[in-house]
Order: structure tokens, then C-alpha cells, then sequence
């Protein structure tokens, strides 16, 4: 179960930077040639090397950092049209299997609480 949480972070956090990038840069930018929103993927790289380095409250702080890729894929998914609306509902899929591996591998991973000495 940890070992899946792990993985299934890891692997959704990476495409979702590449998502970003894609996206913005050549799939369906804003502005033809590429729009600046590709910088949107900057703070994604602030969580990466301690997610895939197991650090429990990496995870943590990345489960609600997340949230606010999750509402942009869910806001321009019902607002924009074509391909930017299937990136967008791509981007809220990866969102919610980071949220959930995040959650998912914090909760495995946290110290048992032990009773307190007498």
C-alpha cells in the first residue's frame, strides 16, 4: 500500500509538471507561440525532490498545494472548449490521484502514537 501510494505520487506529480509545460507551451496556449501560465508549473518542482525522497511531510504540504492545480483543471474544464478542456480534465484527474496518494501514504507512514508513560 505505501509502496503504491509512493509510486502512484511520484508518477502523477511528474506528468502533471509536464502536463503544465505541454499545455502552456505548445498544446493549447492561451496566446499562440506560448503563454507566461507555463510558469504555473514552478511550484510543483518546490515538492518533487521530497516526494520522491519518501519525506512524510513533504507530503503533507503538497496535499493542499495540490488543490490549487485541482481547481484549475475544474474551473477551465467547464469554461474552456476543445483540446484546453480535455488538458484541463487530465490535469484534475492527475490532481486527485496526487491528493489521494498523498493522504494515502501520510496516513501509512505516520508514527504510531504509543499510551503515554505513567
Amino acid at each position: 500500500m505505501i509502496r503504491g501510494a509512493y509510486l502512484t505520487a511520484c508518477i502523477s506529480l511528474i506528468t502533471l509538471i509536464f502536463l503544465c509545460l505541454a499545455w502552456e507551451l505548445r498544446l493549447a496556449p492561451v496566446q499562440v507561440g506560448g503563454s507566461w501560465l507555463a510558469l504555473k508549473c514552478l511550484p510543483l518542482l518546490a515538492p518533487l525532490f521530497g516526494i520522491l525522497n519518501g519525506r512524510r511531510y513533504t507530503y503533507q504540504w503538497a496535499s493542499m498545494l495540490i488543490l490549487l492545480y485541482f481547481t484549475e483543471g475544474v474551473v477551465r474544464a467547464t469554461t474552456d472548449h476543445g483540446r484546453g478542456q480535455t488538458l484541463a480534465a487530465v490535469e484534475t484527474v492527475l490532481a486527485t490521484l496526487f491528493f489521494a496518494a498523498c493522504v494515502i501514504y501520510a496516513r501509512k507512514t505516520r508514527p504510531s502514537a504509543s499510551p503515554p508513560a505513567c
